[in-house]
């Protein structure tokens, strides 16, 4: 009796467990069919009904780019564009038909209309006569495919016969045309050019009878400084050109369309990621057939971010109009027949952020003298600088000692077995370190060269040639930014050229800047190294990343970008101190090389401090790939930085190629810059 009740407790328990699990299982079954249908169902709904969803993606404006007292360089213009949206249903007579009344309504070029533009058209729209091309025999051939009937007949179309095309249908044809160009729901342009108001009041009014037609707003970059830095700035691909294809996998892989404009060059392309904007997202619903049945946003997008350069481009034109005057000035009156380049660099030597950064390249047109920009030259052009490098020259002849700070030396005529006399402009007598930076004297470099290889001048000797000497003049140059990228956050930096002799006259050439060339951009970067007292700063030209804004409200900062130190020059402070004196000499001292154009004001109020260079050199014509050999010329350079005591602008000039080194262009350039980065407006 108790075992069979045991059982049937048992037995009761098990149906109660089992209730349980069926009653827990109907519950998760009707709460997965409510979700189904609540959140699901739409889903399954088109699915069922054959409804396919499309995204349109529409352009946002790129960022805006703005100098560093937000003064804006480069602006987006809105402008009308007609596109056509086409669906994966869409047949070529589909298109046709809308082509003709779109026709109706706008104006369009028909210059890029090609041949075969008009072939394929003819016999689109000329069934009967294009079947008439092909023999009975032909027609019905089953040796003959589809495309090659096709081939014969465009063959054999006469030029009479594309007489027939006039020009209403050639509009047609050349909106057609671009309708074809496009992939499915994605706008794509078929006027964006020259769009006036009544055309776009006509097509508005006739939507509705021109299926896929849309006018949208599209942003074109403007420039409110003109030609000003413009090389720099870059530019961005057109709307037929798209994405380059040369860039084209890396875009796509980014979530890029083909027909997306991009930043092709410089800062465009270099903050692509950031000026880039998102699209806003319109889906549209369409059933089995390909109707659309419905259209609705899911995305707003997003605008590009706003960069806020480090660039004064206030400052930049006066850059600009000063060398254009005194390139031209120079090349008028003797210059000589090679003359025709001349850069500038300013820079805050203890941030790095380039303030001003400008060539000018001239050429006669209808006998006048014409300046082109050519501000990138300051980062991918290299010249020989001359006695400007001699800073670091004595700063490597402390660091290995092979000079004590206040040596002197004898500055004679060097006579070397087997070499040409060498010796400074003058010959100086006894100088120490600072005198020959003040002198410029040549023979105080030849000779530290000559301590760091171990020898002694004398009369007639064999200098030998020693390769880890220029190795080590080249480490300590590296640290100065000479002969290696800056790091500017621009592409293509060049880093100069690298001399590849062995005689031992090049290592003393080498010590008075004229064996291995080093750009504009470099040059600034080693005096600032000078300036602030040892340290290699990076320049940029990048200062803030802001998000956009309405035109007067404040736009917040994402982020400000900090100065970066690539290295700490391997000399002591008292070192670099003792030629940062030198420096001031040149400018400030008698006898010093720039003395006769800055000690006086309102230049000596300025507190330059610096050094002048001059390099012989021989013109070389890319054209023609020749080095005029016969025709010697001197490169003019001038390296700078003011207040000698708290520097807050460095600046390099060099000017390739003049005739002599006696016109003085490089030194009324200097004057000029340091007069408008100080005076600003009363500088014009």
């Amino acid at each position: 009796m108790r075992k069979s009740k045991k059982i049937k407790r048992m037995a009761a328990s098990r149906l109660n467990i089992l209730l349980t699990v069926v009653f827990v299982l109907f519950d998760v079954l009707i709460f997965r069919l409510a979700y189904v249908q609540l959140f699901e169902g739409e889903m399954y709904e088109k699915r069922v009904n054959g409804i396919n969803v499309k995204k349109v993606r529409y352009p946002l404006p790129r960022g805006k780019i703005y100098d560093r007292n937000n003064q804006v360089i480069v602006d987006n213009e809105a402008s009308n564009t007609i596109v056509y949206i086409k669906t994966e249903n869409d047949s070529d007579k589909d298109m046709l038909e809308v082509a003709k009344k779109l026709s109706m309504h706008i104006s369009i070029k028909t210059d890029k209309v090609t041949e075969r533009d008009m072939k394929d058209y003819w016999i689109s729209t000329r069934p009967k006569k294009a079947r008439m091309k092909l023999t009975d025999e032909e027609q019905q051939s089953q040796a003959l495919t589809d495309k090659e009937r096709y081939q014969m007949q465009l063959d054999r179309i006469d030029p009479s016969d594309l007489k027939e095309i006039g020009n209403d249908e050639k509009k047609v044809l050349a909106i057609f045309r671009e309708m074809k160009k496009g992939s499915a729901y994605t706008p794509q342009p078929i006027k964006d050019e020259h769009v006036t108001n009544e055309e776009i009041a006509r097509v508005s009014e006739a939507l509705n009878e021109i299926p896929g037609v849309d006018i949208l707003t599209d942003w074109d970059r403007s420039y409110p400084y003109g030609k000003t830095f413009l090389s720099v700035l870059g530019s961005t691909s057109s709307r037929e050109e798209g994405i380059p294809k040369e860039n084209l996998d890396y875009y796509l892989s980014k979530g890029y369309s083909r027909n997306d404009r991009v930043g092709k060059s410089q800062l465009e392309y270099q903050y692509e990621d950031l000026l880039r904007s998102s699209k806003s997202v319109t889906e549209i619903q369409t059933n089995g057939n390909g109707d659309v049945i419905r259209t609705y946003k899911t995305s707003a997008g997003e605008l590009g971010k706003n960069l806020i350069l480090t660039i004064d481009i206030d400052l930049q034109k006066k850059v600009e109009e000063i060398l254009t005057a005194e390139l031209i000035d120079a090349k008028m009156h003797g210059g000589g027949e090679f003359l025709e380049k001349a850069f500038v660099v300013m820079m805050n030597p203890v941030t790095g952020e380039v303030l001003a950064m400008a060539g000018k390249q001239i050429e006669e047109v209808n006998g006048k003298w014409k300046a082109a920009d050519y501000a990138l030259g300051t980062v991918n052009s290299s010249f020989e600088m001359g006695s400007a490098v001699k800073g670091a020259t004595v700063l490597t002849g402390y660091e290995t000692g092979a000079i004590q700070p206040g040596q002197s030396f004898l500055d004679e005529p060097i006579y070397l077995m087997g070499t040409p006399v060498k010796k400074s402009v003058w010959t100086m007598g006894m100088v120490n370190d600072q005198t020959a930076l003040k002198q410029s004297s040549n023979v105080y470099m030849f000779k530290t060269a000559m301590s760091i290889i171990g020898n002694t001048y004398h009369r007639n000797m064999k200098l030998p040639f020693n390769s880890k000497a220029l190795e080590t003049f080249r480490f300590y140059f590296n640290q100065f930014g000479l002969g290696i990228k800056t790091g500017i956050d621009l592409p293509n930096e060049a880093g100069g050229y690298i001399g590849k002799g062995e005689s031992p006259g090049y290592l003393l050439d080498f010590t008075i800047g004229q064996y291995d060339t080093y750009t504009p951009m470099q040059l600034t970067q080693y005096v600032s190294t000078i300036a602030n007292g040892g340290y290699r700063v990076q320049p940029r030209l990048l200062k803030e990343i802001r998000e956009p804004g309405l035109e007067n409200q404040d736009r917040a900062v994402i982020q400000s970008v900090q100065p970066v130190y690539l290295n700490r020059i391997d000399m002591d402070k008292e070192m670099v101190e003792r030629v940062q004196e030198g420096f001031r000499k040149v400018f400030h001292e008698k006898g010093g090389t720039a003395s006769f154009y800055f000690n006086k004001p309102p230049y000596k109020s300025y507190k330059i401090a610096g050094k002048t260079g001059t390099a012989e050199s021989f013109y070389y014509d890319p054209e023609l790939r020749k080095t005029y050999t016969d025709k010697p010329t001197n490169n003019l350079t001038l390296v700078g930085y003011a207040p000698y005591d708290n520097p807050e602008v460095a600046f390099s000039v060099v000017v390739p190629n003049a005739r002599t080194n006696s016109h003085p262009i490089s030194q009324k350039i200097g004057q000029g810059i340091m007069k408008a980065y100080f005076e600003g407006d009363q500088a014009d």
